[in-house]
């Protein structure tokens, strides 16, 4: 036995010198075999062994019959059959009969014998190959048949892309050693064919019950339901213990049904719509809601599952998705407890900007979650818009390919196939911790919704569409065939279903219907926060002790011994270190710090990112030192305390809504940590505007969805450009209503402070959108003294003690410029009141603060244009007088389409006028009140 594993394993040997020798040198080796054939003592004993199993009569080298040209005239059978394999692998998805409304596709050249000059007789000679690892050398028409099987049936793989050698051979094991076939049970077989029976039941049933009602039904694509069925069957067997699925509209409400576990009598409600004061100025359509449930797994397993909520852009809720998985297995300390599932629409995530942001973030440091399950329904159209008008590439998700990962596009008239893959993608997520691909090819029965017409634009894929059997009768009759269900067991499962939508329909239209509360948000984890209006416990103590702030200013000024702190860095440091032993006033930087600091040894975990955050991109945060020497880094916020939460400061992609949608998502999932998105400059907000709008401004409307998401945006005007001004404070202002985030705009190093422990300490929960500074991140102006932060909490309105005759109101940096301004003209009858909380708007600590007379003029006064900035929202709150009693004008810049100018200079010079109307506003002889 020994001797015969021996020579097993001198022939292998052989056998990969061959596989690796050039054509020239495989000419040398049919001398060999020739003369092994002659006699075989003439050669060496290896060389023996390896021949003797292959049979009289073959060859290494045929008569070059491939056309003139091809690869150079080499005609060795073993180079030729390397490359056709190869290119099985490669190009065999082309051939892959995926499309179940197209015959299969005719093979490209590369996988065709001709192509290499090979003929039928070659199919005979054996070949040294990897597909049959175990075995002597295999004729080459084995070889090609489990080609042929495992990467041009129901399945074409794509992942030849893939640098990484260990992972293609991988994948190409699992592949081919089961010519990409899984065998199911009949327990298994009947799984599927019930899930595809309950989705077909469900759109007959309200198609039939609500005719033309909008849906955006799965009908054509019913293999979603037992692919998601067989993914969470299988997470569940790998440790998964959480899911989180993002989708768009189409199928929402047949996976809510069937996967999720939604009751079908609160969806046939609102099909119904019959509560119409429930939902006055309020909710959403029934396609974009989200729900959260037990999903009990075929091995008994159970798994929380949630499917996000989402607006009408379909791929927007993708990162969103990734963000919530995040933030559970953050919570969990498990990578492996928690599955993102994306399901996308074909035209969708070919054409938005955000699929891409979207894979980016998928093996990075901080956005990572193991790799995400993403599964394309792909209906092959969008719209009315077909694939050659909607992308410039073959395959709906070529845009995959920036990624080290598999694209398996697979029949989804194939069921089986479909349980294959999913298989396949989960364990090579498991193993490899990365993305994974599904484009499941299917159709759509309707057009986009069920009141369009598709006909008008594909009248003949419409009739092929209309006269093609569901997937579920096709499935039926190849079990019939197999016998592993009867006809009558087939009709009883669809009886059952349709029996209980039945059931379910009545008691939605009975009166004593009683809509539950949609399970939206953990509420273990959502039980201490709220909502809605607030309230004087909302504004609570922020302050930290003197000793602790000490304390904490100790912890963070340490560094390991022998750390080379940068020498341009060094003076900054000593400065640091110094406010934090309350010898000089904060900066806002270190005042940030502190906060961040402050909270993370109360449990409070800190989770910020954008782009350059780290370091800051005024080069003022410095979260994270470098050792000049070694390149080392240390982050003092990781070295507080052995008990305090983890604290991350994350340089981001240059990503703006990847990102922010990323950090939405794990707020909802983490209530009690700091979540912050940071724009290098505020405009940078502009490219997320999707999240503002559509999420942060209005989810607690639509959705019932809470956030405490912080968004961090420089402003103010400064001289350096349109683009590098404006946060757009006026677009927070216009979405502002019925208390759904705060807007700040705080003018001292303390007050940011308190402002960032409130957001974490108060039990509401609402995002809140700082306006911060940037030149005047080390102006002293804004600095505070420590024991400013050991008392007190954020004051919405700081007045302006002195008796006066009138005032000014402003927020943010104009304020300083307003303040130089009144003490070189010695207009010390004017107060300057600064309104650091915009929204919700602070009625109450204004008029507090306001010493004035009744009737006596304030001038609101802003460095933005007229037509931006808080003049429009004030106005349109305010009118003409404020508070109802003090007469109200403005001084702004004029009313532009641009926020600022691109010169200096002029900025400059706008700026001094700007200060000279603001005093000219104000009549000198104005009576002081006392």
């Amino acid at each position: 036995n020994e001797k015969s594993a021996a020579s097993a394993a001198r022939g292998k040997r052989c056998m990969n010198e061959i596989r690796g020798l050039s054509a020239e040198n495989l000419a040398y080796v049919e001398e060999i075999y020739q003369s092994f054939l002659h006699d075989p003592s003439s050669v060496d004993s290896e060389w023996r062994e390896v021949f003797s199993g292959w049979g009289a009569g073959a060859s290494l080298v045929s008569q070059p019959t491939a056309p003139e040209g091809a690869y150079g005239g080499v005609s060795s059978l073993q180079y030729r059959a390397d490359m056709l394999i190869r290119n099985y692998r490669v190009r065999g998805h082309i051939a892959a009969h995926v499309n179940p409304l197209a015959d299969p596709p005719l093979p490209p050249p590369e996988i065709r014998l001709e192509h290499y000059g090979l003929t039928q007789a070659d199919l005979e000679l054996p070949i040294t190959t990897d597909v049959f690892p175990d075995r002597l050398p295999p004729p080459l028409r084995e070889v090609l048949e489990r080609m042929q099987n495992t990467y041009c049936r129901s399945i074409g793989a794509q992942f030849m892309h893939i640098d990484d050698l260990a992972v293609r051979e991988w994948l190409q094991q699992r592949m081919e050693g089961s010519e990409n076939r899984t065998t199911l049970s009949r327990e298994e077989q009947l799984r599927i064919f019930t899930g595809l029976t309950d989705a077909v039941t469900f759109e007959e049933f309200i198609q039939k019950k609500y005719v033309g009602a909008k849906r955006f039904s799965l009908e054509g694509g019913e293999t979603l339901i037992p692919l998601l069925q067989f993914a969470l069957d299988k997470a569940a067997t790998q440790g998964t213990r959480q899911a989180v699925i993002g989708m768009a509209h189409r199928g929402r409400l047949n996976v809510l049904a069937n996967i999720v576990g939604k009751d079908s009598r609160s969806i046939f409600r609102e099909f119904e719509d019959n509560d119409p004061e429930l939902f006055l100025g309020r909710g959403d359509v029934k396609y974009h809601i989200g729900y959260h449930n037990t999903f009990k797994a075929a091995s008994g397993e159970a798994i929380q599952l949630s499917l996000a909520f989402n607006p009408s852009h379909l791929e927007f809720v993708s990162p969103v998705a990734l963000g919530r998985t995040r933030a559970k297995q953050d919570r969990s300390g498990n990578p492996d407890s928690a599955l993102a599932i994306l399901i996308h629409g074909d035209a969708a995530f070919i054409g938005e900007g955000i699929s891409q942001e979207t894979l980016n973030l998928s093996e990075l440091i901080g956005y990572a979650v193991g790799g995400a399950l993403h599964v394309i329904v792909n209906n092959q159209i969008g719209f009315t818009t077909v694939p050659e008008e909607g992308r410039s590439s073959p395959y709906a998700s070529d845009v995959a390919k920036m990624l080290q990962i598999p694209i398996f596009h697979v029949n989804g008239e194939d069921p089986e196939a479909v349980a294959q893959v999913v298989r396949l993608a989960l364990d090579f997520r498991q193993t490899f911790a990365r993305d994974v691909m599904i484009d499941m090819y299917c159709y759509r029965l309707h057009g986009h919704n069920e009141g369009d017409e598709p006909s008008f634009t594909l009248p003949v894929l419409y009739q092929q569409i209309r006269s093609h059997p569901s997937v579920r009768d096709s499935y039926l009759e190849h079990l019939l065939e197999l016998g592993g269900i009867t006809r009558e067991e087939a009709d009883r499962i669809a009886q059952v279903q349709r029996e209980k939508l039945e059931a379910e329909l009545s008691e939605a239209r009975s009166d004593s219907f009683v809509r539950s509360p949609l399970p939206d948000q953990l509420e273990e984890i959502w039980h201490p926060y709220h909502g809605g209006t607030p309230e004087a416990l909302d504004d609570p103590e922020t302050g930290v002790e003197l000793e602790k702030l000490l304390e904490l200013g100790q912890a963070m000024s340490v560094v390991p011994e022998g750390f080379q702190i940068h020498p341009r860095l060094r003076r900054i440091w000593e400065n640091r270190n110094a406010m934090l032993r309350g010898e000089e006033k904060l900066d806002w930087a270190t005042a940030e710090l502190l906060a961040w600091a402050s909270l993370a040894v109360s449990g409070h975990r800190i989770r910020v990112s954008g782009q350059d955050s780290a370091r800051g991109t005024f080069s003022q945060r410095h979260s994270a030192l470098f050792d000049y020497q070694t390149g080392a880094a240390y982050r003092p916020l990781e070295h507080l305390s052995p008990d305090q939460a983890p604290v991350e400061i994350l340089n981001s992609p240059l990503s703006e809504a990847g990102v922010m949608g990323f950090e939405y998502g794990y707020s909802l999932d983490y209530p009690e940590a700091f979540i912050g998105w940071e724009g290098q400059f505020g405009d940078f907000a502009n490219v997320a505007q999707i999240y503002i709008d559509q999420f942060l401004a209005a989810a607690e409307d639509k959705w019932g969805l809470l956030s405490g998401l912080t968004l961090l945006l420089p402003h103010g005007l400064e001289g350096q450009g349109p683009e590098h001004s404006s946060a757009r404070l006026e677009r927070y202002l216009t979405l502002a209503a019925q208390d759904n985030f705060y807007v700040t705009y705080p003018t001292t190093a303390a007050q940011h402070f308190h402002l960032l422990r409130r957001q974490v300490v108060a039990p509401m929960r609402k995002p809140l959108v700082i306006m911060t500074p940037k030149g005047m991140l080390r102006d002293p102006r804004v600095s505070s003294e420590l024991a400013e932060m050991s008392r007190g909490h954020f004051q919405k309105v700081i007045a302006d003690p002195r008796p006066a005759g009138a005032a000014i109101l402003c927020s943010g940096k104009v304020y300083y410029d307003l303040a130089q301004k009144r003490l070189e003209t010695g207009r010390e009858d004017v107060a300057i009141l600064r309104l650091e909380q915009l929204y919700p708007f602070p009625a109450p600590e204004l008029e507090a603060a306001l010493n004035l007379a009744p009737g006596a003029p304030v001038v609101w006064v802003q460095e933005e244009p007229l037509n931006m900035g808080a003049w429009p929202y004030l106005r349109s709150r305010i009118g003409e007088k404020l508070l109802g009693k003090y007469p109200l004008s403005v001084v702004s810049r004029p009313e532009s389409a641009s926020p600022a100018t691109g010169s200096a200079s002029a900025h400059k010079l706008e700026q001094a006028r700007l200060m000279e109307q603001a005093f000219h506003k104000i009549p000198a002889s104005l009576k002081v009140e006392q």
